[in-house]
């Protein structure tokens, strides 16, 4: 069960990252509906730690349903198995996304696995399914999204079966090097050859949302404020050369 091979692609182009640091999730989904995707939200999973931030590539992971001959502690735990794999080759900078086809009686990984994505440089994890030591990975300082706790070992309900290759999460279509970026709302997938499209405009959309918030609260109504009128991108575009 070795990795697909696949074309490295080039870095993000650093303005990118730091544009998608800060855009809102929402606002990428929506830039990315403007686009004509319209399933690229991971609904499901929750931000174990909602105050920290994942940006990064897709390092992905599939399981399949477990069987009794295959899913045994002498298989799972040979450096060969995927799992293991894909977590020893992650590189700094990838966001492990797990296929875990959103079962809820098992757990994919706990604290050890979690803390060595981290020391590896990983810049989080995403599971469709559950974790295990909850408490403990919330206070790792690693954003980790999943659909809740589970107790019981992976091979409970799950078999590792391959990695870096094309997957669903939350039935979103997730590719190795896709970028995910998740806050507070959740996760998003961008299409890798989007990314710095989505993350330009969407930079640009959260500056003119962060203006019509003020209006609104300033006793503006919904209609002309948003979405902007003539007169109100005017005095928009005023503000930006103010400082904003």
């Amino acid at each position: 069960m070795k990795a697909t091979s696949l074309v490295d692609q080039p870095p993000l182009a650093n303005e990118t990252l730091a544009r998608l640091q800060h855009v809102a999730s929402a606002t990428l989904t929506t830039q990315l509906f403007k686009l004509g995707l319209r399933n690229t939200f991971l609904a499901g999973v929750k931000p174990l730690s909602p105050h920290l931030r994942l940006v990064g590539e897709a390092l992905t992971l599939r399981f399949v349903p477990a069987r009794e001959d295959l899913a045994t502690f002498e298989h799972i735990t040979r450096p060969e198995y995927p799992q293991r794999a894909s977590i020893e080759s992650c590189r700094p900078g990838q966001v492990l996304v797990v296929d875990g086809r959103g079962v809820e009686g098992a757990a994919i990984g706990g604290d050890i696995y979690m803390t060595r994505l981290k020391v590896r440089g990983a810049t989080g994890c995403i599971v469709d399914g559950c974790v295990r030591d909850f408490a403990s990975v919330q206070s790792l300082g690693f954003p980790v999204y999943a659909r809740g706790a589970a107790s019981p070992p992976h091979p409970a309900r799950h078999l590792a079966v391959d990695w870096n290759v094309p997957i669903g999460c939350c039935g979103v279509l997730v590719m190795p090097g896709d970028i995910l970026v998740g806050d507070a709302d959740g996760v998003v997938c961008i299409p890798r050859h989007l990314a710095d499209e989505v993350a330009r405009t969407g930079a640009e959309l959260d500056e003119l949302e962060a203006f019509v918030l003020e209006k609104i609260k300033a006793g503006a109504p919904v209609p002309g404020t948003y979405p902007p009128d003539e007169n109100t991108r005017a005095q928009f575009e005023a503000w930006r050369k103010r400082g904003g």
